[in-house]
């Protein structure tokens, strides 16, 4: 059921879910029953059952847990719903994010920033060490991959790790590029 929805109504939905973005603490699913509250009980948009499919599709699909916004958003309101509904929830995280990182760069120098910096590496490494964890552990318990594709996650994920204790590279290109070997077929 996509409803034909005016520009207004897009704007209240790109609004509300702007609203709810700076509300998302634990994510954006933290704001689903607000999202099914407004969108079902009082804006009429989709049904209890559509809402319901939309949320269990996007979840069962791989990709971030936020892309269940989109879903919602296209089933009320088509393209133009799923693209004003993720703008609404991305826009305030990126603009912050943004910000913090701009003001951390002017401010680097502050005894502040550099300790933040410096407690913060060892949670980025933690975080990447327990992501490769994830990631590397099925294949361990359960014989997926090859011992050798099992050595080669730990080797990039030992790669990244290294690259992010020496260089000022950002974590995500090594990431990206195990990404892209794994694709590939390389792990």
């Amino acid at each position: 059921m996509t409803a034909a929805l005016g520009p207004v109504d897009l704007l209240a939905l790109f609004g509300h879910f702007l609203m709810l973005s700076l509300l998302a603490v634990g994510g954006a699913l933290s704001t689903a029953p607000e999202m099914q509250r407004w969108i079902v009980g009082e804006q009429g948009w989709l049904s209890e059952q559509g809402f319901a499919s939309s949320v269990a599709l996007a979840q069962a699909a791989p990709g971030p847990n936020v892309l269940f916004v989109a879903v919602i958003g296209y089933n009320v309101a088509g393209l133009s719903g799923a693209a004003v509904a993720m703008l609404g929830t991305l826009l305030p995280s990126s603009l912050l994010a943004i910000s913090a990182q701009r003001w951390g760069r002017k401010h680097e120098r502050h005894l502040a920033v550099r300790a933040f910096h410096a407690g913060m590496a060892p949670l980025t490494l933690g975080l990447l060490l327990a992501t490769g964890w994830l990631v590397i552990e099925p294949m361990l318990g359960r014989a997926i991959g090859s011992p050798v594709q099992v050595a080669a996650g730990w080797a990039l994920v030992a790669a990244t790790v290294l690259l992010s204790l020496r260089t000022a590279l950002p974590p995500l290109v090594p990431i990206a590029l195990g990404a892209a070997l794994g694709a590939l077929g390389g792990v």
